[in-house]
């Protein structure tokens, strides 16, 4: 009886792996399903074996998204788990072409993670020095442009869609920057000097202005 139940057992893990011979066969014990990726289309080499995990499949990275090379690469799930040279700015679930690894954002997609912090994303050709460009817009690696750099353009560092960086018409705004502060000043075809500190800074100080100038002419 024994001898009918180990013959019927060796059939069966057989007919299980008749598709590949045994002696091919990474392992003749069964494989653990929950450690190993249920669906894989693009992004996957499926025929590859990972070893580190014991399943078939493995996740292509793309290269910005690691610190030891600048080409997409097939890394082990457990590889990927641990952060082995992968850079922390990047969301590796998400597929960026034929690889995973797009550049974390927040939700808004307004600010990206650069170095492991959260910088401005500036709407499309407001830098002169852009190092990338994402989905919301682009951004810089190095120095973030002032308020000075920006109104010398016409822009405010504001939040314009998924973007900062807002434009002014410099004919009918002037840009005044108290440090990184920028104050909106509207010129209603007035010629504005920089060196003028009499105008008035808050609506309070304007309504002032207007009511005296209303009071001399009743």
């Amino acid at each position: 009886m024994k001898k009918i139940f180990i013959l019927s057992l060796i059939f069966a893990m057989s007919d299980a792996m008749a598709a590949t011979p045994w002696w091919e066969q990474p392992t003749v014990c069964r494989l653990n399903p929950a450690n190993c990726y249920t669906s894989m289309g693009a992004g996957y080499e499926r025929e590859m074996w990972d070893a580190d995990a014991n399943c078939w499949g493995v996740k292509i990275v793309c290269g910005d998204a690691l610190t030891n090379t600048n080409n997409a690469t097939p890394v082990g799930k457990n590889t990927i788990s641990r952060g082995t040279n992968i850079s922390a700015d990047y969301d590796l679930s998400v597929l960026d072409g034929d690889c995973f690894g797009v550049r974390k954002t927040s939700s808004d997609g307004t600010m990206a993670s650069v170095n492991g912090n959260l910088v401005r994303v500036w709407c499309n050709g407001i830098l002169s020095n852009a190092d990338e460009t994402i989905e919301t817009g682009e951004i810089t690696y190095g120095t973030q442009p002032t308020c000075a750099t920006l109104a010398a353009d016409g822009y405010v560092a504001v939040q314009n869609g998924k973007c900062f960086g807002k434009y002014y018409d410099e004919s009918r705004y002037f840009i005044q920057c108290d440090g990184e502060t920028p104050t909106l000043i509207v010129l209603n075809g007035a010629n504005y000097e920089t060196g003028n500190t009499s105008y008035p800074k808050t609506q309070e100080e304007a309504d002032t202005i207007f009511n005296r100038m209303y009071e001399n002419v009743h």
